[in-house]
């Protein structure tokens, strides 16, 4: 199969075939570019029909207009080709997950590191997931490993709603649910957990103080956070230093580049 560039070639002239961007989000039925030049503006239609066409799995393709922003973490996007719909079913890892890519914060780019947690996980372990959106990794820790309980927080009405509808598409029933912010929702459990997950790189130090409050003797909590790679793991170190005195790193993980120099990292440590 050609690669875009190649398909495009004798539709966009040379200098235009450089800018057309080598990779884009597949979330669903639904691709998204989420750096598209502005120089291409005039030729967007081509460049998405031009996906459609080799790709039939693709039934939409979008843009991203405005930025991940604001409490929910929300993009902007705009329809370029396609079924003009922003709502989708994405697959991954075994199981299906109903999103709505304007409404929602979900990116597909982390699926190996939410396996990578979903193994760890060991039998008859209470968990917590901080921040949880459509509820992906609560999902996917309940589909492949033999939680006791998984409890999910996230703050946006929105995602929560979907996550209800993702726990019933998948059929799992070892999972509560929860609207509100961590902050409130937290001390009216009464509940301390073996595993807390904290997959909101951005602001997730701001919460450490609180995970380590409900975290069980010897529990484990997964710390996501973005550095720059040359001062990978230190950054991310001193951030849970300024909240725990005592800790053994289990592992460091690089998830991904976020933007160029930048990568969302993920430290699973255990309190001593």
């Amino acid at each position: 199969m050609p690669t875009l560039k190649q398909a495009l070639k004798g539709k966009l002239k040379e200098q235009e075939l450089k800018l057309v961007p080598s990779s884009f989000n597949t979330i669903g039925s639904i691709a998204l570019f989420t750096n598209f030049p502005k120089e291409l503006t005039k030729k967007e239609k081509i460049i998405a029909s031009t996906l459609m066409q080799l790709n039939h799995n693709i039934k939409t393709v979008a843009k991203k207009i405005k930025p991940i922003s604001g409490k929910y973490r929300l993009q902007k996007v705009e329809i370029l080709a396609g079924e003009k719909t922003k709502q989708t079913i994405h697959k991954e890892n075994g199981i299906s997950l109903k999103v709505d890519i304007e409404k929602c914060y979900f990116s597909p780019r982390t699926s190996s590191e939410r396996m990578r947690i979903a193994k760890q996980v060991k039998p008859n372990e209470s968990i917590l997931v901080m921040f949880s959106g459509i509820g992906v990794l609560p999902i996917t820790i309940s589909k492949h490993s033999k939680a006791k309980e998984i409890y999910g927080i996230d703050i946006n009405p929105e995602a929560h709603k979907y996550a209800l509808e993702n726990q019933k598409l998948n059929k799992v029933n070892n999972i509560t649910l929860l609207k509100g912010d961590v902050k409130k929702i937290m001390p009216k459990l009464k509940k301390k957990f073996s595993r807390i997950i904290m997959p909101f790189p951005k602001d997730a130090y701001k919460h450490l103080s609180l995970a380590l409050k409900y975290l069980n003797k010897r529990g484990i909590i997964h710390f996501y956070d973005f550095s720059p790679k040359k001062e990978f793991p230190e950054s991310s170190i001193k951030k849970i230093k300024k909240h725990c005195k005592k800790f053994k790193i289990l592992n460091a993980v690089l998830c991904g580049d976020y933007s160029p120099g930048k990568f969302r990292v993920c430290i699973d440590f255990q309190p001593l």
